[in-house]
């Protein structure tokens, strides 16, 4: 009776120890420019490599980038719009900054350097409250068209999504400790 007790306060503590690490562990990783990185003079439309990635709570964002000549200034969106950098909320100087996203709605990280916002060193990452789905269309609708029937053993039509994207998890504390009364009432 001892032992199985003694194994279910093991799975406890540990579940509770992965718990307390699983915020960080089921982020996807995103880095600012891709391989040109956070820089001014490969032409990256940071604007658009926002836009063409899809944002989670618990996302790292990483900067990398001459520490020389640039830096990373997270700022509110008016000094965000006008490239003001005298009061940032924060701002890195490593070179290879990595940052957790934690909260919902619009993050906007500035270049500091002279001119370097102006000319479009900038860049908005924004969290989404909830996942943006299609409303599905009235029956009867016009624009509505049936997907033509699949072959025998042909494949489905593709979605357009990469399986090659990070698979992302807001799993939490919440969703640990759940998972450990599971895995007790198992033993």
């Amino acid at each position: 009776m001892d032992s199985v007790l003694e194994k279910r306060s093991l799975v406890v503590v540990f579940l509770f120890l992965v718990s307390n690490l699983a915020q960080f562990s089921f982020g996807a990783v995103h880095k600012v420019g891709e391989s040109a990185g956070w820089t001014t003079i490969a032409n990256v439309d940071y604007k658009q490599w926002a836009i063409s990635k899809s944002f989670q709570v618990g996302d790292i964002i990483v900067f990398e980038y001459n520490s020389q000549f640039h830096n990373v200034m997270r700022v509110t969106h008016a000094e965000y719009k006008s490239c003001n950098v005298s009061s940032p909320i924060t701002t890195h100087t490593s070179g290879n900054d990595s940052i957790v996203i934690d909260t919902h709605g619009h993050h906007f990280f500035v270049c500091g350097a002279p001119g370097h916002c102006q000319a479009g060193q900038k860049v908005d990452i924004n969290v989404p409250r909830a996942p943006s789905v299609a409303a599905p269309s009235p029956l009867g609708s016009a624009s509505a068209t049936p997907a033509p029937p699949l072959a025998p053993g042909a494949p489905p039509p593709s979605s357009g999504a990469s399986l090659s994207a990070p698979l992302t998890i807001p799993f939490g504390k919440l969703g640990c400790m759940l998972l450990a009364c599971i895995v007790v009432g198992l033993f």
